[in-house]
């Protein structure tokens, strides 16, 4: 069980338009800084919730599970 954070969830909502984003492009889209997206990208990487492939991101299409892994809609 993996507890989300803010900057987790605004990385989900990145990815969620389903097309795969570099860690600067997901820092772009958030407006956090690329180390915090680089740590929460690798928690969820962990996680098995993103997928990278060639420094490209995607979501797994896992749904986290539990009361405090909620996704932003």
């Amino acid at each position: 069980m993996v507890k989300l954070n803010k900057t987790d969830g605004l990385v989900i909502g990145a990815l969620r338009e389903g097309k795969e984003l570099t860690l600067q492009e997901i820092a772009d889209k958030t407006g956090e800084k690329p180390k915090k997206v680089f740590k929460s990208l690798r928690k969820l990487f962990e996680n098995e919730l993103v997928d990278t492939n060639a420094r490209k991101y995607k979501l797994t299409g896992k749904e986290p599970r539990g009361k405090n892994e909620k996704l932003p809609e």
